[in-house]
């Protein structure tokens, strides 16, 4: 394996450790909350109707599976395919086949606004993703991706569904 790979790779592992616990820092610091219900947990609880909440759930399977899929791609130094799995599965132009405008009555304002910032930090990915396979630096584009997942981490640290 080239140097240069091997490199990439040990970026995107240091990416990925680092953007999840600095997204529960600074959702913790930033939230501030105490546990307030009787099973200790102090996200706010979203209730939707039964077939909602599968769909949400669904959703968020979808999500995370392509994240691993991202990631994949990206140690492989397959970036258009990272790319193309970001803007299509993740990022704004995603939002139609989510079924975004249908949940979206459903949810708290502060939530929707975490999801949206989340698909666009996956545009904004996407984008930096593509450069990278130009400019050959990987670290844009990982930074990118660790915006994303710190908007998961901040929507699953505050609320839950039911």
């Amino acid at each position: 394996m080239p140097l240069e790979h091997a490199a990439m790779r040990a970026s995107i592992v240091a990416a990925l450790a680092y953007a999840t616990p600095v997204a529960l820092a600074q959702h913790a610091g930033a939230k501030g909350a105490k546990p307030s219900s009787a099973d200790g947990d102090a996200r706010t609880i979203v209730s939707l109707p039964e077939p909602m909440r599968e769909h949400m759930l669904a959703n968020m399977r979808d999500h995370l599976r392509s994240l691993q899929e991202i990631t994949t791609a990206l140690s492989t130094g397959a970036y258009d395919k990272a790319a193309d799995l970001a803007e299509s599965r993740l990022g704004l132009t995603s939002l139609d086949a989510h079924g975004a405008a249908h949940l979206a009555p459903y949810l708290p304002q502060a939530m929707q606004a975490i999801g949206t910032q989340m698909h666009r930090a996956a545009s904004r990915f996407a984008v930096a993703t593509q450069d990278a396979s130009v400019g050959n630096d990987l670290r844009p584009a990982l930074a990118a991706l660790g915006s994303v997942m710190a908007q998961c981490v901040a929507c699953h640290a505050a609320y839950r569904v039911r």
